[in-house]
């Protein structure tokens, strides 16, 4: 492990190159930090200057498993040396044992593979209408679906329709009628939102985006009591949350709550392949019929071995455990810091959403002084840092990157 006791400065020849590069030909929408990733590793992040960087990042928690994950890429390897994409027009060896094990990790019956994060969402509200009209016997047209405000599941025309952020909306409409937004973590103003024609509820458990708000205890159960009474669809976006980031498989295990419908993606695909997927019982998922939903590399050969790979190593437990046990510690570590510079800290496992004063500095500031000591974090809605390691890091790594944050914070 590298320990850098003086900041150095992220400029080079080759990273100024580099982004130039891009800056030149790619559209620009993203304002990422300075740094040129050339390989990585683990936990650890190498850029074409040779410096290197423990990433706390983890892509939005793609990289759960670290990056280049021994068993993950051994699968990928063998597969590449098979056959990696014949479309759903036929039939491919190993879609069916990522579905089935995937549907058991879940306690549910069926799986619609897809790419994206976004597409997983996309799908599961298409799932949903479908579900209204077929099943629930809303009339067309007239479904509805309630949200969280302060959400983020993507940036589609449809999704970004129900967001609340002012960025993703401007200049994009006309959007996608049927939604109808509510305070996150309020359960009176879900019950008042839901209707006859409400089909379906969804939520991140843990909001993400926003800055990792966690809701209180109640809410999550609450929110699935009215679901059943009212005969609407749970759908709990565990994109970022699920897959062992809190400690749990899903976040939602935290409250002892089950979803009727969970969407899932990042981490699915091991770090390799971008895998989706909407995970329901038949009921539900049932509704989809030939030609009504699909997607030329959804539970494509490559991404399903990678995906029952990702699977099995879910179902032994050890990702969840390292989790609970390394996020026990670096939150002990976060919340010794309120007052020396943090004003909150919140999450569980390793998946924190760290408030700095802003007096001090912003989020961005942050990032970029702690690149510069070699630790990769993002910020989020100004002065919120989040930390989301790959579930791969040692406790020593973890001091490391809180020593690097206290000094930043006292510079």
């Amino acid at each position: 492990m590298t320990i850098l006791d003086h900041p150095t400065s992220l400029a080079g020849d080759e990273t100024e190159n580099a982004i130039g590069l891009v800056e030149k030909y790619a559209a620009q929408n993203y304002s990422p930090l300075p740094v040129v990733a050339a390989s990585a590793d683990g936990a650890w992040i190498t850029d074409v200057e040779g410096r290197r960087y423990l990433d706390c990042l983890a892509a939005y928690s793609a990289v759960n498993f670290g990056h280049r994950n021994p068993e993950i890429t051994a699968t990928a390897h063998a597969q590449l040396d098979t056959v990696t994409l014949v479309s759903r027009a036929f039939h491919a060896a190993n879609l069916g044992p990522f579905c089935a094990g995937l549907a058991e990790l879940c306690g549910k019956d069926m799986v619609l593979p897809m790419n994206s994060g976004a597409e997983a969402v996309e799908s599961g509200l298409k799932v949903a209408r479908k579900w209204g009209a077929d099943v629930k016997g809303v009339s067309e047209g007239r479904a509805n679906i309630v949200v969280a405000e302060n959400n983020f599941h993507g940036r589609t025309i449809s999704i970004v329709s129900f967001s609340s952020d002012p960025t993703a909306r401007g200049g994009f409409g006309p959007f996608t009628p049927g939604f109808r937004a509510v305070p996150f973590g309020d359960v009176a103003a879900l019950a008042e939102a839901i209707d006859e024609n409400t089909v379906a509820v969804l939520l991140e458990p843990i909001q993400g985006e926003a800055g990792i708000i966690v809701p209180p205890d109640d809410y999550l159960p609450a929110v699935r009591a009215l679901c059943t009474g009212h005969n609407v669809l749970m759908i709990a976006d565990e994109i970022q949350s699920g897959l062992a980031r809190t400690g749990y498989t899903f976040a939602c295990d935290r409250w002892g709550v089950v979803p009727d419908v969970y969407l899932l993606g990042k981490a699915l695909g091991g770090g390799v392949v971008p895998l989706s997927a909407v995970v329901a019982n038949r009921d539900v998922l049932g509704v989809l019929h030939p030609g009504e939903h699909g997607s030329t590399f959804g539970g494509n050969p490559l991404a399903a071995a990678i995906g029952t790979t990702v699977v099995a190593m879910l179902a032994r437990g050890e990702f969840q455990a390292r989790s609970a046990e390394l996020g026990a510690h670096l939150h002990g570590r976060l919340r010794d810091l309120i007052g020396d510079g943090v004003i909150a800290v919140r999450g569980f496992g390793l998946w924190a959403g760290v408030d700095i004063e802003p007096t001090l500095a912003t989020g961005k500031e942050i990032s970029l002084r702690l690149a510069e000591r070699g630790v990769l974090v993002k910020d989020t809605h100004g002065s919120t840092l989040r930390f989301a390691p790959p579930l791969v890091i040692t406790e020593q790594e973890i001091d490391w990157v809180i020593d690097q944050f206290v000094a930043v914070l006292r510079a």
